[in-house]
C-alpha cells in the first residue's frame, strides 16, 4: 500500500507515517524500498524531516522541496542502475556522485543531492527499514572557482539601472537585496512592523535556520520605503492609514522573479536570479569595513567560514580592482 502523496499541514501529513505501530512503519517503509516507490520515499523523508530533523516542524519549504526533488533523483538512478535501496552495494553511492559529475552537475548541485540521498536513508534507518549508510564517507569535490567569479554580483550600475524601470514596491525588494543583503525568502516575508524607518533598521524576525537578526538600512533604502510605505498607506478615499500588514503585495518568489524580470528585461540588463543582489550587498559591506565578520552578521551566515568561502579569500584590495571590471 502507498501513502498519500504529500498534502495537507506538515504535521498531518509526518503522522501518515510516525503514527504507525513500528511493524506497520518498517513494513511499509520497506515495501517502498523495495519498489522504488518514489512517492512514498519523499513522504517517507518529510515525515522524517518533520520528526527527527533538526528543525522539526520549523524545516524550511526550500529545504523540502530540494530535500524532494533529490530523492525523486536519487531513486530514479537506482531504478535504472539495479540498485537495491536497502542493501546497497558498496561503490553505489560513489558511482552515484561521478555519474552526477560525469554529466556536467557542478560540485554544490552533487552536494545537494548527496545531501537529500543521505536524509533518504536516515528516515529509511528510523523506519527500521535498513542499517545501510552508503553516503556516510562519500566525498564530493569542491568547486575551486572562486565564489566572486562563479556567482559575481550585480554591478551598482545594473541595479541604477533597474531601478528606473520599476515601480516603487520593486525599488524596495531590489534595496533590500542589494544594500541590505537579505535572501528573497527573509524579504518577501517582512511586514511593516518589522520596518523602523527612525531607526533605519529592518528586523529580519526568522532568517535561514531560525534566526533572526536586525540590519542597518542605507539612506537609500529609507528613502524608497518611507516612499513606499505612504503609498501603501494612502486609501481609496484619500484617508490615510499606517500599514501593518505584509510590505510586499506579492509574497512567492515566482511572483517576485515575474516582475523583477520584466525590470531586468526592461533595462537591458540580464537577469540571474536574486543571489546576486545579495551579493552585491557583501562585496559593498566588505571593501567598506574590511571586516569578515561584520558581512556575516550582515548577511546572517551561519559562520565566517561560509562568508569567506562565499567572498573566496580576497583581499580588498583585489575585491576594488574585480568589482570595477564588472
Amino acid at each position: 500500500m502507498t501513502l498519500v502523496p504529500y498534502q495537507g499541514t506538515a504535521l498531518a501529513q509526518a503522522q501518515q507515517w510516525a503514527g504507525l505501530p513500528d511493524h506497520e512503519l518498517r513494513r511499509r517503509a520497506v515495501t517502498a524500498a523495495v519498489n522504488k516507490d518514489t512517492q512514498a520515499l519523499i513522504a517517507l523523508t518529510r515525515a522524517y524531516l518533520t520528526h527527527e530533523g533538526a528543525s522539526g516542524l520549523l524545516t524550511s519549504p526550500r529545504t523540502i522541496e530540494a530535500y524532494t526533488l533529490g530523492v525523486r533523483h536519487f531513486t530514479e538512478y537506482a531504478t535504472s542502475n539495479a540498485i537495491n535501496l536497502l542493501r546497497p552495494g558498496r561503490r553505489d553511492a560513489s558511482g552515484y556522485v561521478a555519474h552526477m559529475l560525469g554529466s556536467g552537475r557542478k560540485p554544490a548541485g552533487v552536494q545537494l543531492k548527496v545531501a537529500a540521498a543521505n536524509c533518504l536513508y536516515r528516515a529509511l534507518r528510523w523506519a527500521g527499514a535498513t542499517e545501510a549508510e552508503p553516503f556516510r564517507d562519500v566525498k564530493v569535490p569542491r568547486d575551486p572557482t572562486p565564489g566572486l567569479v562563479k556567482r559575481p554580483p550585480y554591478s551598482e550600475d545594473d541595479i541604477a539601472a533597474v531601478m528606473e524601470q520599476t515601480d516603487l514596491q520593486g525599488q524596495v525588494l531590489l534595496l533590500l537585496l542589494s544594500h541590505a543583503g537579505l535572501r528573497i525568502s527573509e524579504a518577501l516575508a517582512l511586514t511593516w512592523q518589522d520596518i523602523d524607518l527612525e531607526l533605519r533598521r529592518v528586523s529580519i524576525q526568522q532568517g535561514k535556520g531560525r534566526k533572526g537578526r536586525v540590519v542597518t538600512m542605507s539612506g537609500s533604502l529609507r528613502r524608497v520605503l518611507n516612499k513606499f510605505r505612504q503609498a501603501s498607506s494612502q486609501t481609496t478615499d484619500g484617508r490615510r492609514t499606517t500599514p501593518d500588514g505584509a510590505v510586499f503585495s506579492y509574497s512567492h518568489v515566482t511572483t517576485a522573479r515575474y516582475h523583477m524580470e520584466k525590470a531586468f528585461g526592461a533595462a537591458e540588463v540580464q537577469f540571474r536570479g536574486f543571489h546576486p543582489g545579495r551579493k552585491l550587498a557583501g562585496t559593498r559591506l566588505l571593501r567598506q569595513v574590511n571586516d569578515i565578520a561584520r558581512v556575516a552578521h550582515h548577511l546572517g551566515h551561519a559562520s565566517v567560514e561560509t562568508t569567506r568561502r562565499g567572498y573566496a579569500n580576497y583581499e580588498v584590495d583585489d575585491l576594488r580592482d574585480t568589482l570595477s571590471n564588472w
